[in-house]
């Protein structure tokens, strides 16, 4: 059986070991090529220390023991000793072909970062390093699994940096490392790296975490023994036989239920998980009937990864149960070979012998990877879909063909017809949901099955980037409505210059023959005609502009009937520039003076709606944001400037504003304000309701309305009961 595995720091290890370690599943393995590839690594390192004080070496010692730990290859083994001499040492990738072989260098070089480029922030760094792996990824994934294993061992010995270097360093791990090791499968370096962020980023959350669970280590210990003791004797007397683990779960998963609960630890019950392994596929139903006639399953607590298994390859059955002593435990169920893959993940299934290239090498999500890579220039937006799309995880639902797609939490119908295609859903029109008609904006749920509607006449809108969850989809919509932008402003660039051009007997196609366009590009910021058409058409050049770059043209001289054509052509495109700016901002609430093709959000601290006097920030990253006028919870940090922005008349959709409501409590008083509100034609979106100490009852209701005068609407209508004590905006 898969035995758990342990990444501690080993500081006295040696190349002895790491080779024995390889010897014991690899023993076909080129011993002496691998005690090369660290002689040249301890070559390298010999003047350097680590922050702890120990010789550099003993770091890409435990990381070719991490990757033993994985059972990786040669090659790997091999790059996690020199994984670091080409940035560190000045060692050239040729010197590894050479010496070692074109495999291990080519490894090493997408494992080194870009040293030779001063980045104006850590965060742009950051993503342009992150893009250099995802290319040498999408060649070879092992450099993720290697550089893993660097990150595993770095993040072991993080205390020995300064605080705020933990920090940094941990929450780039948990945003980055931790979703990669989820797609890849290896749950157990996930599950390690979650708890190391969680010890440098909330060191009081895991000590106390740490001493409460020590605290009650005997008595865990003592449960866990019986229970496994009941467990391994209610299969036995089915005649399956099994082996069977407890632990309490790790630290993050214990913190994540704490803060999504709102709860401290001792409120906390499901603190304990089961490992069922049995001998195959039959076995895993057998003993998940057995456990459920045993003790009383939780309802809704049940997944089947066997049947349905997770992107990433994992697979098991996971139940939770009353066990003894009505104890809330969960249960995973599976066989050898779905817990080796557990906790390896794709390193299960390498091919040691045969190497990497006999098998299937790429996987999907990193070829969607590389395509973002390819087509997303900005650096925010990119490691939004790293951070944001890696580790989805979920919600598992179906085509009418019964095809699966796992998607995130809280997606759309809109997500799940782009995660089908991207043509599917740029011509998504509408969606059933379990043979039902449902809105864009519906949750799914797993188990869904989702049928969409399209048509060839539809196209993306603004809004639909307020809808959709995962970042793939928000890429396609902002790259389709670009696209669109452009061939717009192209065409009435086009439009504007051809006029211009006229009144000196010219045109675009006459000047680009001559060569006249090349020299003007410089001065006008465009490496192209077709640039400089668009720049023109989005009102980013002027027609003066243009026709002062041009030498022939500038050297003309402009007569006063000359110069009045101009003017009026320059009139003109103005009137174009706006009109389109009219005409793309259709879709959004909000309409921002001078700025064309943006996404604008709408702040949720003060979430505020027309009528309500509003200001307009410029935010890195995502865009305009929208605040009202009054808001004291601006974050100031994040804010670069401040620009014009004004409500859309023309905005036809309703906003979300959540209205409290505290009353005398009284039987039905919910029943009777939901029916209220519904009877003013306003839509309730969502309704929280509890019972105050005092015997009042206070209620939460998100509701929909198309401006400021009908939210005083509705707060009037409620207050006009006698049991409503008061009514505010929240």
């Amino acid at each position: 059986m898969f035995q758990s595995l342990d990444f501690s720091h080993e500081r006295d290890l040696t190349v002895d070991d790491v080779l024995r370690r390889v010897e014991s599943y690899y023993p076909d393995a080129d011993f002496d090529l691998m005690r090369k590839a660290y002689e040249m690594a301890e070559k390298s390192h010999s003047h350097q220390k680590r922050s702890s004080g120990e010789p550099y070496i003993i770091h890409p010692l435990n990381v070719a023991a991490t990757l033993v730990k994985l059972r990786m290859d040669a090659d790997s083994i091999m790059a996690g000793f020199l994984h670091d001499v080409v940035e560190d040492c000045d060692v050239k990738p040729e010197e590894i072909e050479k010496e070692i072989n074109p495999a291990v260098a080519q490894l090493v070089v997408g494992l080194t970062k870009i040293s030779k480029i001063n980045f104006k922030t850590r965060e742009e760094g950051q993503a342009e390093n992150f893009r250099k792996m995802v290319v040498a990824m999408a060649k070879d994934i092992r450099v993720v699994i290697v550089k893993l294993a660097d990150r595993m061992h770095n993040m072991r010995t993080l205390q020995y940096v300064s605080d705020a270097k933990q920090k940094k360093i941990a929450q780039e791990t948990l945003d980055i490392y931790v979703p990669l090791a989820s797609r890849l499968g290896i749950n157990s370096v996930k599950s390690e790296l979650e708890d190391l962020c969680l010890r440098f980023m909330h060191p009081d959350i895991y000590y106390r975490l740490a001493e409460k669970v020590a605290m009650k280590k005997s008595d865990r210990d003592d449960y866990i023994n019986d229970t496994l003791e009941v467990l391994s004797e209610k299969l036995l007397d089915h005649g399956l036989k099994s082996e069977i683990k407890g632990r309490p779960k790790h630290f993050y998963s214990i913190y994540k239920k704490m803060t999504a609960r709102g709860v401290d630890f001792e409120q906390i019950h499901d603190i304990l998980a089961f490992r069922v392994i049995v001998g195959n596929i039959t076995e895993c139903y057998k003993g998940l009937g057995i456990i459920h006639s045993a003790f009383t399953p939780i309802p809704g607590r049940f997944k089947d990864y066997i049947a349905i298994p997770k992107v990433n390859g994992y697979q098991s059955l996971h139940t939770m149960v009353i066990g003894p002593k009505a104890e809330r435990i969960e249960i995973q169920i599976r066989t050898d070979e779905m817990d080796e893959v557990a906790e390896t993940g794709v390193a299960a299934h390498w091919k040691y012998k045969e190497g990497i290239h006999s098998g299937k090498t790429k996987l999907d999500w990193v070829e969607q990877l590389l395509e973002f890579n390819q087509n997303v220039t900005n650096n925010s937006e990119f490691m939004d879909v790293v951070k944001n799309d890696l580790d989805v995880g979920g919600v598992f639902v179906f085509t009418p063909h019964g095809d699966v797609f796992e998607l995130r939490y809280g997606a759309t119908p809109l997500d799940f017809a782009f995660a089908v295609h991207t043509q599917v859903g740029i011509q998504c029109v509408g969606a059933k949901v379990n043979g039902k008609m449902v809105p864009l904006r519906y949750t799914l749920k797993s188990g869904d099955t989702v049928e969409v509607m399209t048509s060839k006449n539809q196209t993306p809108s603004k809004d639909w980037l307020n809808i959709v969850r995962s970042s793939r989809a928000k890429t396609k919509i902002k790259q389709y409505l670009l696209k669109i932008e452009r061939e717009n402003h192209k065409e009435m660039g086009r439009d504007i210059l051809e006029k211009a051009f006229r009144s000196y007997d010219t045109s675009i196609k006459s000047l680009t023959k001559t060569g006249e366009f090349d020299k003007a590009y410089q001065t006008l910021g465009c490496s192209n005609v077709d640039e400089m058409i668009i720049n023109v058409g989005s009102g980013k050049n002027g027609v003066t502009q243009v026709l002062k770059a041009i030498p022939s043209l500038k050297r003309k001289v402009i007569e006063n009937t000359e110069k009045e054509k101009i003017e009026e052509i320059d009139q003109y495109s103005q009137k174009l520039n706006q009109a389109a700016r009219r005409k793309s901002h259709r879709d959004n609430a909000v309409i921002v003076d001078g700025l064309d093709d943006i996404v604008v959000r709408i702040a949720r601290c003060c979430n505020p709606i027309p009528g309500d006097p509003i200001k307009g920030y410029i935010t890195r990253g995502r865009g305009i944001t929208v605040h009202t006028s009054a808001c004291t919870r601006m974050d100031q940090a994040e804010m670069n400037r401040d620009v014009q922005v004004e409500w859309n008349p023309a905005f036809g959709f309703k906003h979300p504003v959540n209205v409290r409501v505290i009353t005398h409590d009284k039987p039905g008083i919910l029943s009777t304000l939901s029916k209220t509100i519904n009877s003013i034609g306003v839509n309730i979106r969502s309704a929280l309701a509890k019972s105050l100490p005092d015997r009042k009852g206070s209620f939460i209701f998100e509701v929909e309305v198309k401006d400021y005068s009908e939210l005083l609407k509705t707060i009037a209508t409620i207050e006009s009961h006698d049991e409503v004590i008061s009514v505010n905006r929240v």
